[in-house]
């Protein structure tokens, strides 16, 4: 009797459980069959998986083509019969647990004289949910969690205002906002002013790196300000410079020619019952990345946060969902998701310095620069599309 497998999310969680069930589970388990539910796009029948690791130094011009931080799912997946994979190019809007169904909206068609294709409605035997986070700002492609023209678009934007920006400011002292910050700092040095704020007394959430981060941004000649909360910002119709406006009785506020925010990510849950997920909206899930209160459904990557988003916690919890999706599919047991035993914390700062810790442990700069900084693993890219990595 078929299985199937339905995995929601084609980003670095979604991606490995489908090639890893493909390449190792469909040996033992031959009438599987795996369905990747990605992203809607409504101008190419396509989707891509977003490398946004790297998408701090994308929006620089001229350091990355898109080809090395964004590429085709679906060309990645040739190599699998068309009955053991499909890849559904929509987007999920309802899941029923007791029914083993998930309802998925379809590309729009670009024609505008045919009619749209109603949802359709998937059984599973298996579900993933791995539809991650988005920023509170949808113009920013710090997760890409717009269609892929969205956020191809949004990159050739920022890098255009880049550009032809003086003056930039970078909202957000977490290591996403540290490390554009570096970026910039690092490609145009004196050319441009880059300024970093930070709401919270230090950076990086007061985490024990907040004070080399805080030196290394220095040596760039990046004015951090900490305690600095932006209330709102608006943009000038006349000059095209934008007004920040800082918290507190002062109402201080900075003009700028590029505004920046990296601050706050929203779990994609909104297709899922309120029973399934945790008070602050993301999945809730057991020792074995099995989704609380459902049956066959496990949950991987950000959406879940458990214990913070993080690549390679991701990696680690797609990896063990597919060892438990492959034991369950041969009537074994789940095991518990084995991730790190301690935590480990890297943010690069610049192209060649950056700063790091195992646990309490701090690790050398040139450490974090070979691991991360050098390449914002932008290499590891083409083997995580056609699944050569696992």
């Amino acid at each position: 009797m078929a299985k199937t497998v339905v995995i929601l999310g084609g980003a670095y969680a979604g991606i490995q459980v489908a090639h890893r069930l493909l390449k190792h589970t469909r040996s033992s388990v031959p009438d599987l069959k795996v369905i990747l539910v990605s992203k809607l796009s409504p101008y190419e029948q396509n989707s891509h998986f977003y490398w946004n690791l790297a998408s701090v130094r994308a929006i620089v011009p001229g350091l990355l083509e898109e080809a090395q931080y964004s590429q085709s799912i679906a060309d990645g997946f040739k190599q699998y019969p068309a009955e053991a994979f499909e890849l559904i190019v929509g987007s999920a809007e309802a899941v029923d647990v007791d029914a083993r169904t998930v309802r998925v909206s379809s590309t729009p068609p670009t024609d505008t004289t045919t009619a749209a294709e109603p949802p359709r409605v998937l059984s599973y035997d298996h579900l993933v949910l791995a539809t991650g986070t988005r920023d509170v700002d949808p113009a920013m492609p710090w997760k890409g969690s717009g269609t892929h023209e969205q956020v191809r678009d949004s990159v050739a934007a920022i890098q255009a205002r880049v550009a032809s920006a003086r003056h930039i400011v970078v909202a957000g002292g977490g290591a996403t906002g540290v490390e554009v910050a570096a970026e910039l700092k690092c490609e145009f040095k004196g050319a441009k002013e880059v300024v970093l704020l930070a709401a919270g007394p230090a950076l990086l959430g007061g985490d024990s790196l907040a004070g080399p981060a805080r030196a290394e941004l220095k040596k760039l000649g990046v004015a951090v300000r900490t305690g600095a909360r932006v209330a709102s910002s608006a943009a000038r119709p006349d000059d095209g410079k934008t007004e920040v406006l800082l918290e507190g009785a002062e109402g201080e506020k900075i003009v700028t020619d590029l505004y920046l925010p990296t601050m706050g990510v929203v779990p994609n849950t909104e297709y899922l019952p309120e029973g399934l997920l945790t008070p602050a909206g993301y999945v809730d899930v057991d020792e074995c990345f099995v989704v609380k209160g459902a049956k066959d459904v496990w949950a991987a990557g950000d959406v879940v946060s458990k214990p913070k988003g993080s690549f390679v916690l991701a990696d680690m919890q797609a990896a063990g969902v597919a060892k438990n999706i492959d034991a369950a599919l041969r009537g074994k047991a789940p095991a518990p998701v084995k991730t790190l035993p301690f935590d480990v914390f890297m943010c690069a700062t610049g192209r060649s310095r950056g700063v790091g810790r195992m646990g309490a442990v701090k690790v050398f700069s040139l450490m974090v620069y070979l691991i991360k900084g050098k390449t914002l693993g932008v290499q590891r890219l083409p083997g995580w599309v056609d699944g050569s990595s696992f």
